[in-house]
Parts: structure tokens; C-alpha cells; sequence
């Protein structure tokens, strides 16, 4: 009879540590999605702020259509967005920076570097979750709800001085 109590015992102390393991493979995935959310919120902010920098580049005189295109991006639904963002980087790509106040030349040059970190912060943070995603454990006891899949953010990093 000791016996018995002893593997019930036995039993629910492995019950329990499998729990208290899947509740913080759990935590874990639900901070990596806190992590992916805030990495596309950075992203967002340092697009938008390109988009700003960009229109101040449209109206002191740089590429035709270059407003237009800011705009577009800024606007577009994310599953859009990489297409209206790559289309912006190869205008800004032509534009003629030593022709550009110093001023604005700068912060272009800085609204262009944060987004290229922003978007390496995001992919990281992606690439760190769906990691965790694709584990069996995660997969076998559904640890991730009803979470979306997150995204890659793909858009071509331009040539940055310095």
C-alpha cells in the first residue's frame, strides 16, 4: 500500500513539473509576441517618420512623385506596405543628398538608419517566435491560441553613409 502512495505521489509531482513547464513555455511565447508587437510598432513609427522626412525632401525639390509615393507608403494596408516601401526606398535612393540642405540631408540619412534597425529589431523578434512556434510542445498543446503568425517585414536596406 506504501508503494502505491509513493508512485500516485511520484505521479503527481511529474504532473505538476509538466504543467509549471508548459505554463512558462507558454509565458515565454506570449513575451515573444509582446516583442514582435512592439518591434512593428517601432518599425511603424521609424516608416512614418522616413514618410515625414521624405515629403520635407519633396518640397525643398528632389525626385518628381517622391510626395506621392511617401504618401502611398505611409497609407498602405501592412500586407502592402513591403511593396510601397521598397518602391519609396528606390526613389530616395536617387535622390541628390549633396543637393539637399545639410539639415535635411542628416535627417533623412538618420530616418533611413532607424528604419533599417527597426526592421532588423521586428525580424528578430519574428524569427524568435515562430521559432518557438514550430516546437511539437507548442504545437501538441496549442501554447500559442489564437495568436496570428507574425510576419516578416522585407524591404531592401539602402547603401547608408557611414
Amino acid at each position: 500500500m506504501t508503494g502505491l502512495y509513493i508512485g500516485l505521489a511520484a505521479l503527481g509531482v511529474l504532473v505538476v513539473l509538466v504543467g509549471l513547464w508548459l505554463v512558462a513555455t507558454a509565458n515565454r511565447l506570449d513575451r515573444l509576441h509582446v516583442r514582435t508587437d512592439a518591434g512593428w510598432a517601432a518599425l511603424d513609427a521609424a516608416l512614418a517618420r522616413r514618410a515625414v522626412v521624405t515629403r520635407a525632401v519633396a518640397a525643398v525639390g528632389g525626385v518628381p512623385g517622391l510626395r506621392a509615393v511617401a504618401e502611398r507608403a505611409e497609407g498602405a494596408p501592412r500586407g502592402e506596405r513591403e511593396a510601397a516601401e521598397n518602391e519609396l526606398s528606390l526613389l530616395l535612393a536617387g535622390v541628390d543628398r549633396a543637393a539637399l540642405p545639410a539639415a535635411l540631408a542628416e535627417e533623412l540619412n538618420d530616418a533611413e538608419h532607424r528604419v533599417v534597425i527597426a526592421r532588423r529589431v521586428h525580424n528578430d523578434a519574428v524569427r524568435d517566435t515562430l521559432s518557438l512556434r514550430r516546437r511539437r510542445r507548442v504545437r501538441y498543446f496549442r501554447l500559442a491560441g489564437t495568436a496570428p503568425h507574425p510576419e516578416y517585414f522585407e524591404i531592401a536596406e539602402p547603401d547608408l553613409p557611414g
